[in-house]
């Protein structure tokens, strides 16, 4: 479908008019009424806080570029084409009436009246794309093109906070590989004064705690450069200290419903990408069969108009398959990583069942005496990581299942 720059179009909105009610019957009982499904109501985040469930229309309702991209999209939305072939159609005979006027002057072979006859060939050009129905179906690809804009943005907002809670998880553990370090520091300082260690041994692990306690300040201006791009993104005051709300869990019940070829179908339908190379596809096909086609090869193989509409209906032929076979893999690849990040979550959750007995058994044993203070510390330190893993584990899962659905729902492959 060929694109056209509609100025005049854009210009003109005018408010739809929404039809009256049904009148009810005047006798006999009411119909029952259709159940409604309930729709989940909206609790606002607290001040300086967000919830993933939230995100979305927090930037919908904060984020700059996201609604420029709306007012746009209102003002094709809004457009009464009945209204504006009107205004049109009166432009045409005004011009025609000017046309007439300059040619009863002798006017007809003047700049001034070759002007007129442009302005009126491009007022005809949009008064025709109107009633053959172009325009609304180019408006309607643009509305297309500019939900998928938003969409992209609201996805890489979605990334950024998974993005982030994947580096708290990444704090809490250097937090506690920290205080084990200085647990073991405090015991080889006592051995050191004993004679035990030497010096070297002890500054090596001083060494590696200042390392540690390094990494974990460089994380944590990266977790406040992050958050201040979140803030931004929902348009909130930027501090760089927002709390984010835990991630949601994925049941079994949508793991179970993935399938898929149905999965692939529906993101075939909802991917921009694929919709905009098949019309280019269509365009050049187009142009091609209208200089001949196949059957041109026989006759026309000199012609240079031909050869060359022939050339670029393969090149998007090409680029057509090549962008289905891309996309194809993109969402298998994307299947994919949800069952893996399924199974290592299932084996993080074994090997945590495993450290919590562990961790009972050792308290036991620090309880009947057996088992020094430190060493319990130590098995709760291991219980935590196997925790920590559990929850990274899940955040994995969620993330490549959430990138899953948006590539089924909205036909986006990140």
């Amino acid at each position: 479908m060929k694109r056209q720059t509609l100025s005049l179009a854009l210009a003109a909105a005018l408010a739809l008019s929404l039809l009256g009610s049904a009148a009810l019957a005047a006798e006999g009982p009411a119909e029952p009424e259709e159940p409604q499904t309930p729709v989940e109501e909206y609790i606002p985040d607290p001040v300086g806080s967000i919830t993933f469930g939230n995100l979305s229309r927090r930037m919908h309702e904060g984020n700059l570029q996201v609604r420029s991209i709306q007012e746009n999209i209102d003002i094709l939305e809004e457009l009464d084409y009945d209204d504006l072939k009107e205004d049109l159609r009166l432009q045409l005979n005004q011009m025609a009436q000017a046309q007439w006027m300059m040619v009863q002057f002798g006017q007809s072979g003047t700049l001034a009246y070759e002007r007129m006859d442009q302005a009126y060939d491009a007022v005809r050009e949009q008064f025709d794309a109107i009633k053959d129905g172009d325009m609304q179906a180019d408006n309607a690809d643009t509305i297309r093109q500019l939900k998928n804009l938003q969409n992209q943005i609201v996805m890489a907002g979605e990334a950024t906070y998974i993005a982030l809670a994947a580096m708290e998880i990444q704090q809490d553990g250097l937090e506690r590989q920290l205080t084990a370090l200085d647990r073991q520091i405090t015991e080889l300082d006592l051995r050191y004064e004993l004679g035990h260690i030497s010096s070297l041994t002890l500054k090596q692990a001083r060494s590696g705690r200042a390392a540690l306690s390094s990494g974990l300040a460089t994380l944590g201006m990266n977790l406040d450069t992050y958050k201040g791009q979140l803030e931004l993104l929902i348009g909130a005051d930027i501090t760089g200290n927002i709390a984010l709300g835990a991630l949601p869990s994925v049941s079994q019940e949508e793991l179970n419903a993935m399938d898929l070829e149905k999965d692939l179908a529906a993101a075939k339908a909802n991917s921009w990408a694929l919709y905009e190379a098949s019309e280019t596809h269509k365009d050049a096909l187009k142009d091609y069969n209208d200089k001949g086609g196949d059957y041109g090869q026989t006759y026309k193989a000199n012609d240079r108009d031909y050869t060359q509409a022939r050339h670029t209906y393969y090149s998007a032929k090409y680029t057509y398959d090549n962008t289905v076979q891309n996309f194809e893999l993109g969402l298998r690849n994307l299947y994919l990583k949800v069952k893996d990040c399924q199974q290592i979550l299932s084996a993080a959750r074994t090997a945590l069942a495993v450290e919590r007995d562990n961790y009972a058994v050792a308290q036991l044993k620090q309880s009947q005496g057996n088992l020094s203070q430190n060493a319990l510390l130590e098995a709760g330190d291991k219980l935590k990581e196997a925790q920590e893993k559990v929850a990274g584990a899940e955040n994995d899962l969620f993330s490549a299942y959430n990138t899953y659905r948006w590539a089924v729902d909205y036909g986006i492959l990140n």
